[in-house]
């Protein structure tokens, strides 16, 4: 009977924490029980053990999500970064922002130089490391970024990407300045930046120094604000 009693327990569990999506405690709670009698562990100490392997893996799975969702070109981690290489004031403000408390504060990050110095790797690398700790984060190169905003204006959605956007904890534009844009395309860039200004966190790489952005803005008072508004209270670093 005991037996009898045993089983038809075992198969409600199996069937509820199936039903209530719970598929790290029910593939584990035979094994765990089997440990918990040779142990003879408490009621709580069990229960404990199996909710954390549950809450382990539900953890681990939002952080593969949140690093898919960025859509990231390819994975770049900033322990692969040869530190020892970049520029002393590389060096010294990536110690800063790997506590990314840059983006609690909602502070921009500008990386500027020539091509295959490191700034997306470090760009990457920094969105993935948010991705882990919790954070929303959006990822794009600046022509790409572009595209999409003119696609969602003319079907008349972008006001609802927008608002998306504006949940972001960091967006990631990658390649600003590396091809230029018509004015349309300048102006949305302009607008869908400033909404995120002073509030959350955006980092840009370019191979641009800040008096060539003009050629991306095709307007000098708007690449004159646009200027002002990312690099304020930002960190920037050169390479």
């Amino acid at each position: 009977m005991k037996d009898h009693n045993r089983k038809i327990f075992l198969k409600g569990i199996h069937e509820y924490s199936e039903y209530l999506k719970l598929s790290t405690f029910k593939d584990s709670i035979e094994s765990e029980i089997k440990s918990a009698n040779e142990t003879d562990i408490s009621y709580e100490e069990f229960i404990y053990k199996l909710l954390q392997k549950e809450f382990d893996y539900k953890q681990e799975e939002l952080r593969k999500s949140r690093i898919r969702r960025a859509n990231f070109p390819y994975k770049k981690y900033l322990e692969e970064l040869d530190v020892a290489e970049l520029p002393e004031d590389a060096q010294k403000k990536l110690g800063i922002l790997d506590t990314l408390d840059f983006i609690e504060k909602g502070q921009n990050v500008i990386l500027s130089g020539n091509s295959g110095t490191g700034k997306t790797h470090i760009a990457i690398g920094l969105g993935i490391k948010a991705c882990l700790s919790g954070y929303k984060v959006f990822f794009a190169t600046v022509p790409l970024f572009i595209t999409q905003l003119k696609e969602l204006r003319s079907a008349k959605s972008l006001r609802a990407f927008q608002n998306k956007l504006e949940r972001y904890d960091l967006v990631i534009l990658d390649e600003f300045g590396y091809i230029s844009s018509d004015k349309e395309g300048a102006e949305l860039l302009f607008t869908n930046l400033s909404i995120r200004t002073g509030r959350k966190s955006t980092i840009i790489t370019t191979n641009l120094s800040f008096d060539r952005w003009g050629e991306v803005f095709t307007d000098p008072v708007m690449a004159a604000a646009m200027t002002d508004r990312l690099t304020y209270k930002s960190y920037i670093i050169l390479f």
